[in-house]
């Protein structure tokens, strides 16, 4: 009979899956803006797809829709906060499921791609446009975070129902 794997040892294994996922969204994230910003100039668009979506390149310095317009320091400080999160989670809470640990780490890493922008840019790069509805210019990590979070909230509440009815079937 093989020894039971250590905690640390799972412990180490989902963070670094964590780790993993979050950073291949930072680095799609971060190649599709550089890919843009190399192609076009800001304002300019080409069509995508004719009728459904342009590449137009602007910057954002607010959130989606330009809400919070010249908070982007607090915006970087939320994406910390949710990696911080988002690794202890990974660390510490071996129950989670590791769907909702791989959707929190695509947030993370949205979060990610979008705080380097603001750092290093003052703003964040947005491209894709809708044509056929009007509709806010946003990105890779935008899709990441828009998409990740109901999903994970969604992914939570099923973790969070199941957990209910065992420990009620455990009283």
């Amino acid at each position: 009979m093989l020894p039971a794997e250590s905690t640390t040892s799972v412990r180490v294994r989902r963070l670094v899956l964590f780790a993993l996922v979050a950073a291949a969204v930072v680095a799609l994230d971060q190649v599709s803006k550089a890919a843009v910003r190399a192609a076009l100039s800001p304002g300019e668009s080409i069509t995508l797809i004719p009728g459904v979506m342009d590449l137009s390149l602007i910057y954002n310095t607010g959130a989606a829709f330009s809400l919070g317009e010249g908070a982007g320091m607090l915006f970087v400080a939320i994406a910390a906060a949710m990696c911080v999160g988002g690794v202890y989670v990974a660390w510490s809470r071996a129950d989670v499921p590791l769907s909702l640990l791989l959707t929190v780490a695509t947030i993370v890493g949205g979060g990610i791609g979008n705080a380097i922008d603001r750092v290093t840019l003052g703003a964040v790069t947005d491209f894709f446009k809708t044509t056929f509805i009007n509709f806010a210019i946003f990105n890779v990590a935008d899709i990441f975070v828009t998409c990740g979070v109901p999903i994970a909230l969604i992914l939570w509440w099923r973790w969070d129902a199941a957990r209910e009815r065992a420990a009620k079937v455990g009283e």
